[in-house]
């Protein structure tokens, strides 16, 4: 199973790329105001495991992502 996390930017050096399912920093998918990430993975990677990269509220599921992403925070407003 997926499981998802938000981090500040400012901690990518500390994500190993080799054990999540974005490839780079530039592939995570990015807040409005680009401070924060969103990190996927199907198995714990070490440094959420070990706390040496500190994640934003919790670990989540694939649909409390999704309720993230939709989030004004996350995603422009469709127009009408």
């Amino acid at each position: 199973m997926r499981q998802y996390a938000v981090i500040n930017l400012e901690n990518t050096d500390k994500v190993i790329f080799s054990q999540v399912n974005q490839s780079s920093a530039q592939t995570m998918r990015r807040n409005l105001a680009n401070t924060q990430g969103l990190i996927s993975w199907s198995t714990e990677p070490s440094f959420i495991t070990n706390g040496s990269l500190p994640i934003i509220g919790s670990v989540m599921t694939h649909s409390e992502a999704l309720e993230l992403m939709s989030s004004s925070e996350w995603s422009e407003p469709m127009p009408e």
